[in-house]
């Protein structure tokens, strides 16, 4: 499996792909050096995430497949409907999903992507409006999310979280 791991504003993100998809994207905490490739579809991701963090992109358009339940594949698809600049709570998404007492299984899903900002599981947040649950660690939810407002020129620059 090809793989490549590329800096972006918030640390080192390890790409990796298999059989011409994204199978992977996420943030390392470990100082790592950047890396290089010929895989034109690690390339295409580094392309993307560089425009997402210059203000570019909004919508990333990259083959990609993580393994994961059928459950979980619904979850992760859900993701991809939530609008750049905006979030959602999980109470929200587990509406939407039209399985409201699923907020638990939800969450965990979430928990569980392993295509970091390529589906946004950042704009995902508390009920009451607090920034939970985030593997890449809440600083970097609130920078991404912040920084989307800023590209979109939406509210305040800095989020109350």
């Amino acid at each position: 499996m090809p793989e490549v791991y590329y800096r972006t504003s918030v640390g080192i993100a390890l790409i990796v792909a298999e059989d011409g998809y994204i199978t992977k994207v996420s943030i390392r905490d470990e100082e790592l050096e950047e890396t290089t490739t010929d895989s034109p579809v690690l390339l295409e991701a580094i392309k993307q995430l560089r425009e997402y963090f210059d203000g570019e992109r909004k919508d990333f358009d990259l083959p990609i497949k993580q393994p994961g339940s059928d459950f979980q594949q619904e979850v992760w698809q859900q993701l991809l409907q939530i609008k750049y600049g905006s979030t959602i709570t999980y109470l929200q998404q587990s509406q939407q999903m039209k399985n409201p007492l699923a907020i638990r299984a939800i969450a965990a899903a979430n928990g569980r992507n392993n295509l970091w900002i390529v589906v946004p599981c950042h704009r995902v947040i508390g009920s009451n409006g607090s920034l939970t649950g985030y593997a890449g660690g809440l600083w970097r939810k609130k920078w991404l999310l912040e920084h989307e407002a800023r590209v979109m020129g939406t509210g305040q620059t800095k989020l109350p979280f």
